[in-house]
């Protein structure tokens, strides 16, 4: 899914959600909202929304409570426990791609934060932190150009350099508002 469907289909169920009979939304709306706020790291809104899920749908559709277990461990970090809870179900097809994402976005994440916050780490814990088997994660490791020396079994993250942020002066901005404006009124 682009993220541009996403943030469309983002606001449809939302929109779904509160038009619904009785503020009550479908299970499948309820499951899709979820994931998305999954996806998107928007914790606080996918415990909202866990919150005000009704308890009867929660216990009719078990897939709500695996979704919510992946909620539960990034809101505590908890990388191990995360990717144990994802890869734990064959999540149905109406949240599967969502879930896969999901998958993904926290795998770079923990990439990210590994090369930043990391001169040196063990290979166990690059493993649990990203979800990876052993194998799969000395050749990820390797494919970063990051260091491994196999007698300590220690990676060396390579940090990487943000993109620099341009910014335009306020004479800059001013200049061009002026130049729009002008272009307005001929």
């Amino acid at each position: 899914m682009v993220i541009l469907d996403i943030n469309n289909l983002v606001q449809d169920l939302e929109k779904q959600e509160l038009e619904s009979s009785n503020g009550i939304a479908t299970a499948q709306v309820y499951a899709q909202l979820l994931s998305i706020y999954l996806y998107q790291n928007d914790l606080c809104n996918a415990k909202f929304l866990w919150k005000r899920i009704p308890a009867n749908i929660k216990t009719s559709n078990p897939e709500l409570g695996h979704i919510w277990s992946v909620g539960k461990s990034l809101w505590m970090k908890d990388f191990p426990a995360t990717y144990k809870a994802l890869n734990a179900v064959n999540w149905p097809e109406t949240v599967a791609d969502i879930m896969s994402q999901v998958q993904a976005v926290v795998r770079s994440r923990a990439v990210d934060l590994i090369s930043q916050a990391y001169s040196s780490i063990t290979l166990e814990t690059v493993s649990a932190m990203t979800g990876l088997s052993f194998d799969l994660c000395l050749n990820a490791c390797k494919e970063k150009g990051w260091r491994f020396e196999p007698d300590s079994n220690i990676v060396y993250p390579v940090r990487q350099t943000p993109e620099p942020v341009v910014q335009t002066s306020s004479e800059d901005q001013l200049y061009k508002l002026t130049d729009f404006v002008s272009f307005l009124e001929n």
